[in-house]
């Protein structure tokens, strides 16, 4: 078996809060159509229900983000430091519309916002994987 490493927590607590944010956002979005079936404010009860865990898992995210460019900051340059910023815009992108989602007082709003936090969301996995690869 393959010895268990600082790095391997790292990238497992990074990945699994990056699931969270991500995915919960896929998954909430995909029960909105049902939720508002269910009763007027039940997908309000359920966002903020999900922001309890997504936002904490969007700073495990982002801190566990910090550590790994910290531990391989000698290791890369170049693209692979263009490839970074780029991750880190996607991620800020993210975190803010994500913001503005929570806050927005029109149907219209919302959905904008909902919509571009996860998008930049998945781009930031895509290029992660790529940084990763």
């Amino acid at each position: 078996m393959l010895t268990v490493n600082w790095d391997t927590v790292r990238l497992f607590l990074h990945v699994t809060a990056a699931t969270v944010w991500v995915g919960g956002q896929i998954v909430v979005a995909a029960l909105i159509p049902a939720l508002r079936t269910a009763g007027a404010g039940v997908p309000q009860t359920v966002a903020k229900a999900f922001n309890r865990i997504a936002w904490p898992a969007f700073g495990i995210t982002v801190l566990t983000g910090i550590w790994s460019v910290a531990a391989d900051h000698d290791e890369n340059h170049g693209a692979w430091s263009h490839t970074l910023i780029l991750k880190i815009v996607l991620v800020a992108l993210s975190g803010v519309a994500a913001a503005l989602h929570a806050r927005a007082t029109s149907k219209s709003r919302t959905g904008v916002f909902g919509a571009a936090a996860t998008l930049t969301a998945l781009g930031a996995v895509f290029v992660g994987i790529m940084l990763a690869g």
